[in-house]
């Protein structure tokens, strides 16, 4: 699979990336959830032997942790494998809601995920700023009408894909008060 091939499906919930690599070999349901479970413990094994955070992950947290913002993780992985990430970076403190679209109807990009996070936190989607690396979680919280600051890797950051983003930085390291107010 090549990089771009990856990209494709970058934010995609297991079981949809799994179903789009193996459409053309005739696999029965039994066998995509198999591979997708197989994939998840794999993902969760490289996790805690090789897992890194984003630079200026904690950086983030602690900047909107202070200003007293509420803080909620939207994702598509499913939840055990985002326990694992928040264990593993001893972040759940600064966490009040995470919610996965593992069982949901619908993963990113439709915006429900973002959508049943931001009513968990008690907050309105205008009232919300998200961050995502992956195009899809871009398009889900655009669809879901909040504010998405954007933080490609390196070799996609000049991609024009990233345009729908109310902001694109190249590290979190880089948010600021200022960009509150842009936003």
């Amino acid at each position: 699979m090549s990089a771009a091939d990856f990209a494709l499906t970058t934010g995609l919930r297991t079981s949809e990336f799994v179903s789009w690599w193996l459409r053309d070999y005739k696999f029965d349901n039994t066998e995509l959830e198999k591979a997708a479970e197989n994939i998840v413990d794999l993902v969760i094994k490289k996790i805690r032997l090789q897992g890194k955070a984003m630079p200026g992950s904690e950086y983030i947290l602690d900047f909107f942790h202070q200003r007293g913002y509420k803080i909620g993780l939207a994702t598509s992985s499913p939840m055990r494998v985002a326990d694992t990430v928040i264990s593993l970076l001893n972040i759940s403190q600064y966490i009040q809601v995470k919610m996965s679209a593992e069982k949901m109807e619908y993963g990113k990009p439709h915006p429900q995920v973002y959508l049943d996070c931001a009513n968990a936190l008690q907050s309105s989607p205008l009232e919300c700023i998200c961050f995502e690396d992956s195009v899809n979680g871009m398009i889900a919280a655009k669809a879901a009408r909040m504010k998405c600051v954007v933080v490609p890797v390196y070799t996609q950051q000049k991609d024009e894909k990233w345009s729908i983003a109310d902001l694109k930085i190249s590290s979190l390291k880089n948010f600021s008060s200022l960009h509150i107010n842009l936003l």
